[in-house]
């Protein structure tokens, strides 16, 4: 009896109790890397986004930085947006903590396919990143958002309002405005985006932003945008 009741106590333990979970994995940061793929950017410019972020997150530096974290590893989400109506998360969350983790999701982004819609919605685009970093299965220390864009939000609630609530979660907001000097449906690109992602899109403590000068420049501009989010 006494054994039996061993016995049933012992395959409790081992049938009752779960699996340890990758919702109990640690990170040093979760981070969501939102992508404009609006109209005002063509299929030329959304290759060198998306080359831009697969040669920075496997670029031997970013791995230098995501091991020297007090974990030495980040959670990333890769998600695209373009007007209120359109927000798609293309690669799920993945948990990058060596060089061979970095490749494999670099090259599940170069096999992802592409959409590109009309219109322009930071706020929509920090709406859909604040629910997947609520969804997160990661434990993260820090949690970012990471905005990049060649345009001010014209879809959708307005972008102050959108930035407060994360901040109010405790989110921080990062910003890359890619400062694009051709012209979209006849229309000349916005004046001053640099100051506008200052003012009305970036928020947190620490929040920043840095300037891709053009689409050329944009994968060293999230090679540096990224060590300094992980650092």
């Amino acid at each position: 009896m006494h054994r039996r009741t061993l016995l049933a106590a012992t395959s409790g333990v081992l049938l009752g109790a779960p699996a340890t979970s990758r919702a109990e994995e640690p990170v040093d940061v979760a981070l969501v890397l939102a992508v404009d793929v609006s109209r005002s950017i063509d299929e030329d410019e959304a290759k060198l986004q998306r080359e831009g972020y697969r040669n920075a997150v496997a670029d031997p530096a970013v791995i230098t930085a995501i091991r020297g974290g007090m974990i030495g590893a980040i959670g990333i989400v890769y998600v695209e947006w373009a007007g209120i109506e359109y927000q798609r998360t293309v690669l799920p969350w993945a948990r990058i903590a060596s060089e061979a983790d970095a490749s494999k999701w670099a090259e599940d982004l170069a096999r992802a396919p592409r959409a590109s819609l009309s219109w322009t919605s930071i706020s929509g685009a920090i709406i859909h990143a604040r629910r997947e970093l609520a969804a997160c299965p990661f434990e993260a220390t820090r949690r970012v958002i990471d905005v990049s864009g060649d345009g001010v939000n014209n879809s959708g609630p307005s972008v102050d309002v959108a930035r407060d609530k994360a901040v109010a979660e405790g989110i921080v907001i990062n910003g890359l405005p890619i400062v694009n000097d051709r012209p979209t449906f006849g229309r000349p690109p916005p004046a001053n985006l640099d100051l506008y992602f200052r003012d009305r899109v970036i928020g947190g403590p620490g929040a920043f932003y840095i300037v891709a000068e053009d689409f050329n420049s944009f994968g060293q501009a999230v090679k540096r945008k990224l060590i300094r989010e992980i650092a």
